[in-house]
């Protein structure tokens, strides 16, 4: 009698998170775009071989690119490809939403960052966001929220 294969699930689908994007900035909408990805990508993302620190979003041409972020190859990559980790991957969004985001990127001071990739069904979905940048007191005044609002669930829980 065959043995049942167990697949393991990494966290809920999520390939990648940018920690640091929440840390420095605030952020005021968000989107789901998706990625186009080569071959090889696609099979390091299922490895969960993504980082998205100090990675941002350009627009060019009416067009939205993803800069910055890597993704690793894996050892047993076909020998025939070559694999660029820090390619500039072109996002999926519809007209009008990078028509807000290059409005508000251009004219009000907003940047475009991800926040995290994951999966969606069989699709490489990433989550960004319209942020404004934090000045030092303003990370000071929120890790201080945090911390009291950590210690009010203690006292409440006990």
């Amino acid at each position: 009698m065959a043995k049942a294969v167990v697949v393991k699930k990494n966290n809920g689908g999520t390939i990648a998170q940018n920690k640091r994007a929440r840390h420095d900035y605030f952020i005021e909408e968000k989107f789901e775009a998706g990625m186009s990805l080569q071959g090889w990508e696609v099979k390091s993302l299922r490895a969960g071989r993504m980082t998205l620190s100090e990675s941002y979003i350009i627009f060019k041409n009416s067009e939205a690119y993803l800069f910055g972020s890597q993704i690793q190859p894996l050892l047993s990559a076909s020998t025939h490809v070559v694999a660029e980790s820090t390619r500039t991957r072109k996002l999926l969004l519809s007209r009008r939403q990078i028509e807000h985001l290059m409005g508000a990127v251009n004219q009000k001071g907003y940047s475009c960052v991800p926040l995290a990739c994951y999966w969606k069904g069989h699709l490489v979905k990433l989550e960004i966001a319209l942020v404004k940048g934090k000045q030092q007191h303003d990370k000071r005044a929120t890790e201080k929220d945090r911390d009291w609002q950590r210690d009010k669930a203690r006292i409440m829980h006990k």
